[in-house]
């Protein structure tokens, strides 16, 4: 029997397939019909331009229905589909074609010209548009073929996509994931997050992501759900949609912006069930704001690119601020010191897991794939946690953001946590920058609150030194507009500690 992800999502669609699948902001709607004929053209298409099962399609476009049936498309085909950063250089995407060898690269009609040259010295058999209003050569092309295009048969474990990591310790890895691993997130998120008929997802996410690919539309189709499909975070649009909706996912910074927005409060809000937080750590300052200002309490979760998602706070029960949750049903997760061996229990080290989520490896890596995996099976994260004692998982840092200062360890976020509670403090980032006695010093990057004056680094530094220890408390402590944060909302370490790299010297 067929295990395709797009047959597993498919089984969710509803009876009467005129039901709206997608609704864009203009008020266009795409009906189910018409996602399973416009996927069922671009795989006939793909097929036609000699795609085979297990050859890639890599795809860096804008946000639109038209990206959604192409990801559809690429499922149905058997082929392994590769989203891109829209962000990514020529020099990058130069990287990702040459590592991914893709069959067929989409990008948007404005970029054709600087790629063209770069897809040809990388062996890109065939160079299509998509532009974010549908326009471009692959929707042409597609445009008159027969729509019934059925489904390539695949088993669990052969890779439905390639998704390639930040690549912040150097060059990106392509983690691939299989429809096994994609499925069996969508069956457990639709599960535990309660999701029921009439759900409306409101999309502000990207494509290109885990967060909006995987988690937001791969569990929005596998309920047959309606998707109101926004091209990009805008606060004041939200507050116009939002009281359509019933489900709503974002990172921090959407419900920053939110809280931002004078309208927003608990009568925006009247329909919504669930708001999801993921992707970066959620402030508790914020939660608890958003909670105040709305009557919702946001469940936060925790995943990552080689395992999608691997924690949640639970829909029914108590969602704890500051911790991203309890494992999800059938995944195994434990704590260990960075070399394997037990460290006792409540105690910070890395976060280990096991189950049906976690990837077959990266792409053409296999050296790699054997370092981050134990021999019993366990994949290494590479990110410090420690768990309570009622199971509930603290995210602490990765552990290459680890400073080890004078042979102690300091662990940023417990230091973020204490600068945020200051006065004057919106948000902070913490770093390990050279220092010639210490190894590494510690550092920090504050963003002042917006009205008055930024507080001084000494009196900041005396303010800290009344709750925290010695070797935690930040030797300098610089100040930004803003903190350095990838599409995701994450921040940018490497480049804080590049900007201040010789803070010490």
């Amino acid at each position: 029997m067929s295990e395709n992800l797009f047959q597993t999502l498919q089984a969710g669609f509803p009876a009467d397939r005129q039901g709206a699948a997608i609704e864009l902001p203009d008020g266009r709607r795409h009906s189910y019909a018409d996602l399973e004929a416009a996927s069922g053209r671009l795989a006939r298409l793909l097929r036609d331009l000699g795609v085979a099962p297990g050859d890639r399609v890599a795809v860096q476009v804008e946000k639109s229905a038209e990206a959604l049936f192409l990801y559809l498309a690429c499922l149905r085909a058997g082929a392994i589909y590769l989203p891109l950063n829209t962000a990514y250089t020529p020099a990058e995407i130069a990287y990702f074609l040459g590592d991914a060898e893709p069959r067929v690269f989409v990008c948007t009609p404005a970029a054709e010209a600087a790629l063209r040259g770069t897809a040809a010295a990388a062996g890109v058999a065939h160079l299509l548009t998509l532009g974010q209003d549908g326009d471009g050569s692959l929707i042409a092309a597609a445009r008159d073929l027969d729509p019934e295009a059925g489904c390539a048969e695949a088993a669990a474990d052969d890779i439905a996509a390639i998704l390639y990591t930040s690549g912040t310790t150097g060059r990106s890895k392509g983690a691939m994931l299989s429809h096994g691993n994609l499925a069996s997130n969508a069956a457990t998120l639709h599960r535990i997050w309660g999701f029921r008929a009439g759900d409306v997802l409101l999309h502000a996410l990207p494509l290109f992501h885990v967060h909006g690919l995987f988690v937001a539309s791969n569990t929005a189709l596998l309920n047959g759900s309606r998707i109101v499909l926004l091209p990009r975070f805008d606060a004041a649009e939200i507050l116009r949609r939002l009281p359509e909706a019933t489900v709503f996912m974002g990172v921090p910074t959407f419900y920053t912006r939110l809280l931002a927005e004078p309208g927003f409060g608990a009568e925006a809000c009247r329909n919504v069930r669930l708001f999801v937080s993921g992707s970066a750590p959620l402030l508790a300052e914020t939660f608890e704001a958003f909670r105040a200002r709305s009557g919702h309490t946001i469940l936060e979760r925790y995943g990552m690119t080689e395992a999608g998602m691997i924690t949640s706070n639970p829909l029914e029960g108590e969602r704890r601020a500051g911790t991203v949750g309890l494992p999800l049903p059938e995944v195994a997760v434990r704590i260990r010191a960075e070399d394997g061996g037990d460290i006792a229990e409540g105690e910070i080290g890395v976060l280990e897991l096991k189950g049906p989520n976690v990837f077959k490896g990266y792409w053409r890596n296999p050296e790699k794939t054997a370092e981050e995996f134990r021999a019993d099976g366990f994949f290494v994260s590479g990110d410090l946690a420690r768990i309570d004692e009622r199971g509930y998982v603290h995210i602490v840092g990765r552990a290459k953001d680890l400073i080890i200062s004078g042979g102690y360890n300091v662990y940023p976020k417990e230091i973020e946590q204490a600068i945020d509670e200051l006065d004057g403090v919106r948000e902070s980032a913490v770093i390990g920058l050279p220092h010639r006695d210490f190894g590494e010093a510690v550092a920090a990057v504050v963003v002042p609150v917006t009205d008055g004056l930024p507080p001084e680094e000494s009196e900041l530094i005396a303010r800290l030194k009344d709750r925290l220890a010695g070797y935690k408390v930040p030797k300098r402590i610089f100040t930004a507009e803003s903190l350095p944060r990838n599409a995701m909302g994450k921040v940018q370490k490497n480049q804080l500690r590049d900007a201040h790299k010789d803070a010490f010297s």
